[in-house]
């Protein structure tokens, strides 16, 4: 079944981070969108994990006529210690679109803005998987500057292998700041 795609967007979208009040009104979209599209099927608590914890790292493209979502992206920022020394990293969990609102620019939109919010938190690098048949999202990701670091092989749980996807936001190599 092929879904019709708006030929122009109904006016300017509304991009908006989320916040906890918008839970009771968002979060039962923000799964159906996902879950449409991505291949993991999350449960409420992988949502809440992310949302509860760093809801200023996510975003929501809003239909300005209904206020319903069109496009989210989740993310989350820690330390990883696995470095040496260890790095302030940006993770992308989820991102998605609606089918009917692909080939606007909302997913680059949410990106570029969850880049810009990382980095200005103070992120060394941002990283995420993404299947390694899905090319679009692999085309969205390399044009931004994510370079693939590595192949997860029968990494989903529908037996896809996936890439990680790294941005490299400051040097990686100590001496470079000196």
């Amino acid at each position: 079944m092929e879904v019709a795609r708006a030929s122009e967007l109904p006016g300017e979208l509304l991009y908006i981070q989320y916040n906890h009040a918008l839970e009771e009104k968002y979060l039962p979209a923000i799964r159906a969108l996902i879950s449409k599209d991505l291949s993991e099927p999350y449960s409420i608590y992988v949502y809440r994990y992310f949302l509860y914890q760093w809801a200023h790292l996510c975003y929501m493209a809003l239909n300005p006529t209904d206020q319903s979502l069109v496009g989210v992206i989740i993310c989350k920022l820690e330390h990883h210690a696995s470095h040496s020394p260890p790095t302030h990293r940006g993770y992308i969990a989820m991102l998605a679109v609606s089918s009917a609102f692909r080939g606007h620019g909302i997913a680059t939109a949410l990106v570029k803005t969850a880049i810009d919010t990382m980095t200005e938190r103070n992120a060394d690098e941002i990283v995420l998987e993404t299947e390694e048949t899905n090319i679009p999202a692999m085309r969205l990701y390399e044009r931004l500057g994510f370079i693939r670091s590595k192949k997860l092989h029968r990494y989903y749980l529908n037996g896809n292998s996936a890439y990680r996807l790294v941005l490299l936001l400051k040097p990686t190599d100590p001496e470079a700041n000196q």
